[in-house]
Order: C-alpha cells, then structure tokens, then sequence
C-alpha cells in the first residue's frame, strides 16, 4: 500500500507512542512534526528520524495528507479547523473539541472539502475490548441489559508534570477519561439516546505535588465529580462516575456489562488489553476469558492507521468523527442535566464502530 504522508502536531508527551508505533502499520508513514515551540519540535523530529518544523510550515506542506492532533484540548477544534482549511485529513486525541459547535463545524468543513476526520481513544481497537465486543456479540451474556463504568481518581496534580489544563474548560474526569469509558461502552452496546446526571467541583483549588511545578495552586473551573445515568438506543441502562476528587483510593471494577444470561467484566478502557471474566447466570463461578484479538499491547496510533487505510481505499473506519462527536455530547449532556435538573436526549447518533476481525496479528486492520 502507499503510505499516507502523515505529520504531528503538538510534540508533547502523549506524542511519544504515536512516534513508536507509527511506522508499525502498513498504511500510514509520519514525516514530520511541528509545535508551537519549534526548537521542541525540532527536539522530538531528530529523536525519531523525521522533519521537525513551524506549525505553517508543516500544513503548507503539500506532501503531508493527514495531520495527527497532539495538542492541548483548547486546541484541537482550532488546530483541526486549520488543517482541514488547508486541504489535510485530522485525527485528534480526545475530546474532539472543547465545545459542541466547534466540533460540529469542524465535521461540516470535513465533508464540504471531501476530508476524512478521527479521534482518539482508539484503545476499543485493542484485543481487551475487541474481544469482549465478540463475546456479546456471540450471545455470551444473552441480551445486554445494563452496564456500569467506573474511573476513579485522585487527580492529575499528584503525576503530571503540567497538570493545570486537567482543571480547565475541556478538562475534568470525564472530559480527560470519558471518553475512553464512553468509547467503549458504545463500541459494545452502540449509540445513546438520552441521559442524565449530577456534578460538582469538591475542591475549589488543587495543590500540585508533581515536579517541576511543586507546591503551585490551581484554580478549578470544571466538575470533578461527575455520575451519569444513560440511556442506549438499543434499550440498556448504563451508570458511569467519573472523578479525579476519589483521595483515598477504589476498588471499584473499571466496566461491567449485566445480560440477561450472564455478566462480564471489561478490562481499564484506557488499556489495550487487561484480565476479562465471565459468569454466566445461575453460576457462582467466574471464568477467565482469553483474548481472541490482536494489539494486547500498547497500540495508540491504530485509530489514525485505520482511517489512513479508509483514505486510501474508500472503505469506513472505526474512530470516526461521528463517534467521536457522540461521546462529546454524550458528556456534555451529563453536564447540562446536572446544571439543569433534567433529562438531556441526544441530538446525535453514529454507526457502532465495526469489529476488528479475529486472527489479525498486532497492526494489522483487516
């Protein structure tokens, strides 16, 4: 296949594993990086073998047909929308924007111009949630009737060495970590038709604990504690709660899905791969599943592999634009019911993104 010319945007930390694994997939090649702080950018380029340049300079590249989103949330709608502008294919980390009206007018430029737009997570690729996407699919726990998520957190302040943006407008439990519950759930059960919920901001100020900006305060602006209640179009309820506020620890499953023949537990969204057991009902047994997928391991980048294949070959892929901008509303939505004291029903939908096959090896997509 000829490789996709791909180039980075933003070379922070997450840029790191998209590097090493960009040039594992047979459709998708990464020439180039830019940052706001070009002598960073240059940094990153020389480390990994590739052109390190200005923001203008890598869009004006007309050998360049995919931009990858690696900047902060505040960024990604406007980066995106610069891209797109300039005639390239996106794919963003998560959120897709900050606000549901940027995101909308980025899908609206996409296909004026005929472009291509993906985001991150694209860990419901991986051979955790692949494979119980399988075992439902198989019948394994009968006819799904709810499920529950869990992401429960201490905070970012503790770890990460610039912590601020967590705190801010995109930021926040479900706006961080949402996404890839949300991802999931929806890969397994498919869309959402409504839902509510209610928030809370518990810690007006955090004090950052990480270096190199120990001992600095941030000032909250976004709910840290948020439970939601939601309704899928297929007719399971799900709970989610998400909180960076959790100071003494959980011991809470990450996903579970209830069926009318048994129950699984889903492995940390967040990872590729993790421990998945079955119990099936009127058995108080809970057997251990095996993966039946590929890409157990760390194998962030295999969303944008994927929607590099689709542009070169016309077919559909699975971190769409539209998934994306589903799971955005979807958490807003829980942030307008609380706010609100009310129901939120969806205006969006999208397609429940289709399985990886099994038997693949790691990187491969069909």
């Amino acid at each position: 296949m000829d490789r996709v010319k791909v180039g980075i945007i933003g070379t922070g930390n997450i840029s790191g594993i998209y590097f090493q694994n960009g040039g594992r997939f047979e459709s998708m090649e990464i020439v180039a990086c830019a940052d706001l702080d070009v002598e960073r950018a240059k940094a990153k380029a020389a480390k990994h073998g590739v052109r390190g340049c200005s923001v203008e300079e890598l869009l004006a590249d007309p050998e360049i047909e995919m931009v990858i989103n690696l900047t902060i949330p505040a960024a990604h709608a406007p980066v995106c929308i610069q891209a797109l502008e300039a005639g390239k294919h996106v794919y963003v980390e998560k959120p897709l924007s900050v606000t549901r009206e940027d995101a909308s007018r980025m899908l609206d430029i996409a296909r004026s111009k005929g472009l291509l737009v993906g985001c991150a997570p694209d860990t419901f690729l991986g051979a955790g949630i692949q494979t119980c996407i399988k075992l439902i699919e198989d019948g394994a726990i009968g006819t799904p009737i709810g499920a529950t998520a869990f992401m429960m957190s201490g905070g970012t302040e503790m770890w990460h060495p610039a912590p601020e943006f967590f705190y801010k407008t995109g930021g926040g439990p479900m706006f961080d970590m949402g996404p890839y519950y949300l991802t999931a759930l929806i890969a397994m059960l498919g869309p959402i038709s409504r839902v509510t919920g209610s928030a809370r901001i518990s810690y007006p100020e955090r004090l950052i604990t990480s270096e190199p900006l120990k001992g600095q305060r941030i000032t909250v602006d976004v709910p840290t504690h948020v439970a939601g209640i939601i309704d899928f179009a297929s007719g399971p309820i799900g709970t989610i709660l998400t909180s960076f506020d959790v100071k003494g620890g959980s011991v809470l499953p990450r996903i579970e899905v209830y069926g009318s023949e048994g129950t699984l537990v889903v492995p940390d969204p967040n990872m590729f791969s993790g421990e998945i057991r079955l119990s099936r009902a009127g058995s108080r047994e809970w057997a251990d599943i095996a993966l039946t997928h590929a890409n157990a391991e760390n194998a962030r980048g295999i969303g944008a592999a994927d929607m590099a294949k689709a542009i070169r070959t016309g077919r559909s892929y699975r971190a769409a634009g539209e998934l994306a901008y589903h799971v955005l509303e979807t958490m807003h939505g829980f942030h307008d019911a609380s706010e609100q004291g009310r129901h939120y029903t969806m205006r969006s939908t999208c397609a429940k993104p289709a399985p990886l096959p099994a038997g693949l090896a790691d990187y491969e997509l069909d």
